[in-house]
This record gives structure tokens, sequence and C-alpha cells, in this order.
């Protein structure tokens, strides 16, 4: 008879090897390694953790936080962006010289959820959604902060779109650098809309792009907050946001 842990050993091997692969910095995306490096939030790619969850189901239970017609249950905050109601979607506009600005949920307590939306470049931009996010005002200036689910300008070429973005706090908490996360980097559709999904419960945040798993990160310090719609200082850019919608999850 077999020794019992010869049979177990190998079977581990065979769970950790991949996991300690896909752990690795893809050799494509080093060359982001020294600018981030430094970063207080800049995570140790051997202890992200990774996402496997096929994606929450988006029918049953979910509020729309847009109404097709104003932006009521809105506010701006931090810049000068502009924001529009026009039928489906809500359109952002960079404007030069402005700061990012955030379309912002007047629901700022916001805790356990599944939160989805579509946005799509019409100029290309950086732009994001903000989650249990918070806001705070200092010599006249309001600033947002807080994680939020990156989506990046196609032009910057990283795809590091459904990772999380520390704004205003640090950096990034998670980039999708990885090698388990080529295909999400691969998930990206140009000149077409791109679906965000994000759940969040308790300390735990999973994202998803386009159906694709994308970051799972673990928070004590942001529980609680409300959702933003960015738009990225810059010189130009538009984006357009739909189907933005929200169920709460029982806690």
């Amino acid at each position: 008879m077999q020794n019992s842990k010869a049979l177990i050993l190998p079977a581990l091997l065979f769970v950790l090897l991949p996991l300690a692969h896909g752990n690795k910095i893809s050799a494509d995306q080093k060359k982001w390694v020294p600018k981030y490096e430094k970063q207080p939030n800049i995570p140790t790619p051997a202890d992200m953790l990774i996402n496997t969850d096929p994606e929450p189901e988006l029918c049953r239970g979910f509020t729309s936080l847009y109404n097709g017609n104003n932006l009521d249950g809105w506010t701006p905050r931090s810049g000068k962006c502009t924001f529009e109601a026009q039928g489906e979607a809500i359109v952002g506009t960079c404007i030069k010289g402005s700061p990012s600005t955030y379309l912002s949920t007047l629901k700022d307590d916001y805790t356990d959820f599944v939160f989805t939306a579509e946005l799509k470049w019409e100029v290309d931009g950086n732009t994001g959604i903000m989650f249990r996010a918070r806001a705070k005002k200092e010599r006249n200036k309001e600033t947002v902060f807080g994680p939020q689910v990156e989506m990046e300008a196609f032009s910057k070429e990283r795809y590091w779109s459904g990772g999380i973005y520390g704004q205003g706090c640090g950096g990034w908490y998670y980039p999708l650098w990885l090698e388990s996360h080529k295909e999400t980097r691969a998930a990206m559709k140009t000149g077409e809309w791109n679906r965000i999904t994000i759940k969040a419960q308790g300390k735990t945040i999973k994202t998803w792009l386009n159906g694709v798993p994308a970051a799972h990160w673990e928070t004590e310090e942001y529980l609680k907050g409300f959702f933003g719609l960015q738009i990225h200082a810059g010189k130009e850019g538009t984006v357009l946001f739909r189907n933005i919608k929200v169920k709460e999850l029982k806690q």
C-alpha cells in the first residue's frame, strides 16, 4: 500500500505550482515596476489574491442609479469637468485645467453590494468608478478619496482596467500586472461598451471586466461610502456611462 503522504504531496504541488506561476509579473508588464514600486499601496506580487469567481448574476434585485432624464441623486465633486444626462447614458467631458471630477451618488453609506455599469470612450481618456468613497474639504477645496476601479485609456496600452487604485490615498492597491491577469488585460474592447462589475462584501472586494475576473482585494479601512463616476484631469476626453445599477446585499 502506498504511503498516503506520497500521494498528497504531488497533489498539493499540482495545485500550488500554477498559483505560484500566476503570481509572477508578466514579462510585458515589468516595465511598469520601476514607476510604481515606491507607491505606499503597491502590493507584493506573491501576496496578491486571485479572483477566479464567475461574475455575479446581474438581472434580479438591482436598483438603477440613473433615471435617463436628469442627474437627480448625483452631485459633482472636486473639479469642473462636466456631466450631462443624454438619454440612455450619462456623458462626462474633460475640461482642460480642471482637476479630476467625480459625479457622486448623494447616498454615501453603501456597504455590501454588487454594482455594475457600462462605459464607452468617445474621446480616449482615463476614467474609473469610485466605490465606498469619501470626501474631505481643506481650504475650500474638496477632495474625493478611496478605492477606485480603474478604467484606463486605450492609448496607455497597459490594460489594467478592472484593477483597483487608491485615489488620493496611496496609489495602486491591485494592479493587473500578473501572468494570471492576462485574460483580463485582453478583455477590453476598443470603441465599444465595456462592463465593469464590483462585488463588495465585508472586507472582500472582487471585480470583473466584461465578465472576466479581475481584482481580488481586501480592506479593513474602506467599508462604507459613495459611488463616483470619474473624469480624469487632462486636456480632453469624453466618457459615456450607462446601465448604472446596484444591488445592496444583506449584512
